[in-house]
C-alpha cells in the first residue's frame, strides 16, 4: 500500500461582536448572514465525504451570536427593516434599505435572482448617500418589499434552497411577494441557525471533524502580553506600551470554558487569533492544557531561520514546511503545524476565476507533487488554512462546485489522506525541534494591522486608561458588605475592556484596511471604552467623543514593485514579463463594507502599478468576463504629492483621449498642462507620466488617488477617502531587488 500525504484543512470561522455595549443591538447582521449561507454547509457538505476529515476553529465571540440569533435575542436593524410591513417604512428607512441591502457579490449572489439585479439598476451602482436618496423617488412599495425579500434570499446557501420546498418556490417566484412570504423566509432563517452546532457536533463524534477554540473575543494575545514584542519584526515602530499577560490568559480561560460549555469536552487544540503567536503566548497555552496550535509558514521560517523556497508555480521546494513540530514549555511539549501559504491563498483568493473542475485538479495536482517530493510522506502534513466564511461569495454555487469536485477527488486518491490536526499529531509521535518562536501573525509575520500606526496606537492608549481606572474602581470596592451591585457592574465591565481588546477594531484603524463603515466602527469602538466608565461610575474622557479616524489617511499597497518596469503603453499585456515585477493597487482596500464581498462589480478590476527609472506606469484590468472594446468610461489620476496635477483619460472602446492639468503652487490656480503622457486601450489600458513632472525623486513618496466614471457604474474613488502612498524607488533599488 502506498504511503499517502496528510492534507489538513483548517478552516477558522470568525465574526467579531459587533454590537453597541449600551443598546445591546447588534449593528452588524454578518454572523447571521454567514450563517444561514456559510457555516451550516461547509460542515455539512462532509457527510456526502465521510473520509475527508477535517478541523474547524470556531471562534466563541461567534458562537455566541448564533446563540443569540438561535434564541431570539439578538436585534439588529437589517433584521428589523425586513420585518417591518414595507407599507409602514419610514423614509429613513428607505433609504437605510436602498444603501444597505444590496451588500451582496453581484455576480454571484445579485445576478442569480433577475428582480435583484433589476432593482439594483433602478438604485444605480453608487450606494452614496446622495444618489441613493436621489433614488428613492423611482422605488414603490412593492420594489421595497421585494428587496426584504431577495436581500435576505441572496444570503441564504443554494443547498438550502434546493432541498427546501419553501425557499426554492420563493426562489421560483421571483418577484410581487408578499408580507407572509417574508415572514417565512425569516422563519427559515432562524430555523438554518438552529442547525448549525449541532451539527458540528454530530461530525465531531463521529470522528470526521475536530473543533478548536480561540480566546474569547478574538484579541492578538501577543500583544496583550507585551505590546514591545511587535518590535521584533518592527524595529523602528513606535508602540504604545501594554503588558497585561493577565487578559490574554483569561481570554484564552473563557474560550476553553465556552467550548467546554457548547461541546462537553475540552479542545486539544487552539488557532490564535489571526495565527499570532509569541514565547509569551506558547507559556499562557501550556498553562490552559492546549496541546496543539498552528501559524504561518513565515513564522516558521523565521523560527529556525531558513528560506521556504518555491518554484515559479508557487510550488514549496522545502520538505520542512510540511513537519511537525513541537516546543518545550517548562516541561510540556507544544506541537505546532505551519500554513502553506500559496495553497490556502489559492482556494482563499484565485481559484474562484477558475472552472470548478480544473481548480480541483489543480490542487490535486500540487498536492501530488509534494508528496512525490518526500521521502516519507506518511510523517509530513500540508496545513491549508484560511477563513471558511469569507472566500465562497466569489465562487458560484457559493463554492460547492469546487468543494465536492475537490472533495471527490482526494476521497479517491491513493496518495492523499485527509486528517483532522489533532488525528495526525496522535499517530506521528516524531516531532522537529522548535527552540523558539518568532513573535508575529499570518499576515506579513508581524503585528503592523494591529499596533504601530497613530490610530491604532490612540486605541491602545484608550484601552490601557479604561483598564488602569477599572483596576482603581475594583480596588477601592473591596470586599465590602454592600458592594454587591457594584461588584456585578465590574464584571461587565470587564467583559466589556475584553471586548475591545478584540483584533477587530484595530483592524480597521491605521493605513492597511478601509471600508465605508470606518467611522461606524471607530466610533462603536469608542463607546466600548465610554461603556466601562459607565459601569464604574466614572466620567469618560472628553476625548472619546473625538474619532480616532484622522481624515486623511494614507494607504500603502502591500504589494509593491520588486523590480524597475519598462511596459509598452499599447493597451495590450505584450508578453508575461512586462508586468511580472508591478506592485499592484489592492480592489480589497476599498470595499463598501467590512466583507470584501459586499462590493459592487466596477469597471476596473484590478490596478497594476510600477517605475522605470524615468516614469510612472499604471494598468487598468478588467472584469473577467467583460466586453472591454464596448465600453465607455473615464479615469482621472489625481496626483497630490509632489505635485498637484489631475490626469484625465476618457476611454472608448480602442481610443482613449487624455488631458492633464495642474496647479501652480504660487497662485493656487489649475491650468492646462504640456505633459507628456501616454495611454493606451485595448484588452487592458495602459498609462505613463514621467517622473520630472510629477516632480518625483529616487526615494520619495508619491501620493494619488484614482477616480473611475461610467455612465452605468457612476463614480468610485479608490481609495474610498485618503489617498494612496506609493514609494519611488531609491537609487539603489535593482540592488534591494533583483529578480531570476
Amino acid at each position: 500500500m502506498e504511503k499517502r500525504l496528510n492534507i489538513a484543512f483548517y478552516w477558522h470561522m470568525h465574526q467579531p461582536i459587533y454590537k453597541d455595549p449600551f443598546t445591546g443591538e447588534y449593528t452588524m447582521p454578518w454572523a447571521l448572514y454567514h450563517g444561514t449561507k456559510d457555516y451550516y454547509d461547509m460542515a455539512a457538505i462532509l457527510d456526502e465525504f465521510p473520509q475527508i476529515h477535517q478541523t474547524f476553529n470556531l471562534v466563541p465571540s461567534l458562537i455566541k451570536q448564533l446563540n443569540d440569533y438561535a434564541s431570539g435575542h439578538a436585534g439588529d436593524k437589517y433584521i428589523s427593516l425586513t420585518s417591518k410591513p414595507a407599507s409602514e417604512l419610514t423614509m429613513e428607512d428607505k433609504a437605510f434599505i436602498l444603501q444597505n441591502f444590496f451588500q451582496a457579490n453581484v455576480e454571484n449572489m445579485i445576478n442569480p435572482l433577475p428582480r435583484y439585479a433589476e432593482l439594483l439598476r433602478k438604485r444605480g451602482y453608487s450606494n452614496s448617500e446622495g444618489d441613493v436618496r436621489a433614488a428613492l423617488r423611482f422605488f414603490t412599495q412593492e420594489d421595497y418589499l421585494d428587496l426584504q425579500v431577495l436581500f435576505n434570499l441572496a444570503w441564504i446557501d443554494p443547498t438550502h434552497v434546493a432541498g427546501d420546498p419553501m425557499l426554492a418556490s420563493l426562489v421560483s417566484k421571483g418577484n410581487g411577494y408578499t408580507e407572509e412570504d417574508k415572514a417565512g423566509l425569516l422563519e427559515k432563517q432562524i430555523e438554518i441557525i438552529k442547525m448549525i452546532i449541532p451539527k458540528y457536533k454530530d461530525l465531531m463524534e463521529r470522528g470526521i471533524i475536530e473543533i478548536t477554540t480561540t480566546p474569547f473575543y478574538h484579541p492578538i494575545m501577543p500583544l496583550l502580553c507585551d505590546s514591545a514584542c511587535a518590535l521584533e519584526a518592527m524595529p523602528s515602530a513606535v508602540l504604545p506600551r501594554f503588558m497585561h499577560p493577565e487578559d490574554a490568559r483569561a481570554q484564552l480561560k473563557k474560550g476553553i470554558e465556552f467550548y467546554r460549555e457548547t461541546f462537553g469536552r475540552a479542545p486539544c487544540g487552539i488557532w490564535p487569533s489571526e495565527g499570532s503567536v509569541s514565547m509569551d503566548v506558547l507559556h499562557i497555552i501550556k498553562e490552559a492544557g492546549i496541546r496543539w496550535t498552528a501559524t504561518d509558514e513565515e513564522i516558521l521560517a523565521r523560527s529556525v531561520k531558513r528560506e521556504i523556497y518555491r518554484d515559479a508555480g508557487g510550488n514549496s521546494q522545502s520538505a520542512f514546511l510540511y513537519k511537525p513540530y513541537a516546543i518545550n514549555v517548562e516541561g510540556a511539549r507544544i506541537s505546532m503545524v505551519f500554513r502553506d501559504r500559496v495553497l490556502s491563498d489559492l482556494i482563499g483568493f484565485e481559484y474562484a476565476k477558475s472552472d470548478a473542475g480544473w481548480a480541483a485538479n489543480d490542487m490535486i495536482m500540487r498536492l501530488e507533487n509534494i508528496h512525490a517530493s518526500l521521502e516519507n510522506p506518511q510523517d509530513h502534513v500540508v496545513s491549508i488554512i484560511l477563513d471558511g466564511e469569507n472566500a465562497w461569495e466569489t465562487y458560484k454555487n457559493d463554492g460547492r462546485d469546487f468543494l465536492a469536485a475537490l472533495y471527490s477527488r482526494l476521497s479517491s486518491n491513493g496518495k492523499l489522506r485527509c486528517v483532522t490536526i489533532n488525528e495526525f499529531l496522535s499517530e506521528v509521535s516524531l516531532r522537529e525541534p522548535l527552540q523558539w518562536v518568532y513573535p508575529g501573525s499570518w499576515i506579513n509575520h508581524n503585528f503592523k494591522i494591529w499596533i504601530g500606526h497613530a490610530e491604532d496606537n490612540a486605541a491602545w492608549d484608550y484601552i490601557s486608561e479604561a483598564r488602569a481606572a477599572l483596576v482603581k474602581h475594583e480596588d477601592a470596592v473591596g470586599d465590602s458588605p454592600d458592594s454587591g451591585k457594584l461588584k456585578e457592574a465590574i464584571k461587565e465591565a470587564w467583559e466589556v475592556l475584553y471586548a475591545a481588546e478584540g483584533s477587530d477594531w484595530f483592524w480597521w484603524y491605521g493605513d492597511d484596511h478601509s471600508s465605508m463603515c470606518d467611522e461606524h466602527f471607530d466610533a462603536l469602538f469608542r463607546k466600548h471604552i465610554k461603556k466601562i466608565y459607565s459601569l464604574i461610575g466614572k466620567e469618560p474622557p472628553v476625548s472619546l467623543d473625538i474619532p480616532i479616524l484622522s481624515e486623511a489617511k494614507a494607504f500603502k499597497p502591500a504589494h509593491p514593485p520588486t523590480a524597475y518596469i519598462a511596459p509598452t503603453v499599447d493597451g495590450e499585456v505584450s508578453n508575461y514579463f512586462e508586468w511580472l515585477c508591478a506592485g499592484r493597487i489592492e480592489h480589497a482596500y476599498y470595499g463598501n463594507s467590512m466583507h470584501r464581498e459586499h462590493q459592487v462589480q466596477g469597471i476596473v478590476s484590478d490596478i497594476a502599478y510600477g517605475f522605470s527609472k524615468d516614469a510612472f506606469f499604471m494598468r487598468f484590468d478588467y472584469p473577467k468576463g467583460s466586453s472591454p472594446l464596448d465600453m465607455e468610461w473615464s479615469f482621472t489620476v489625481n496626483f497630490l504629492h509632489p505635485k498637484e496635477i489631475r490626469v484625465r483619460s476618457d476611454i472608448k472602446g480602442k481610443t482613449s483621449n487624455t488631458s492633464t492639468i495642474a496647479k501652480d503652487a504660487a497662485t493656487g490656480l489649475w491650468n492646462e498642462s504640456d505633459i507628456k503622457t501616454a495611454t493606451a486601450s485595448d484588452t487592458v489600458v495602459e498609462f505613463s507620466i514621467p517622473l520630472t513632472d510629477i516632480g518625483c525623486k529616487p526615494g520619495a513618496e508619491m501620493r494619488l488617488f484614482i477616480t473611475i466614471t461610467s455612465v452605468e457604474k457612476g463614480t468610485e474613488r479608490r481609495p474610498l477617502k485618503g489617498f494612496i502612498a506609493l514609494d519611488v524607488p531609491p537609487d539603489d533599488f535593482e540592488l534591494q531587488n533583483w529578480t531570476v
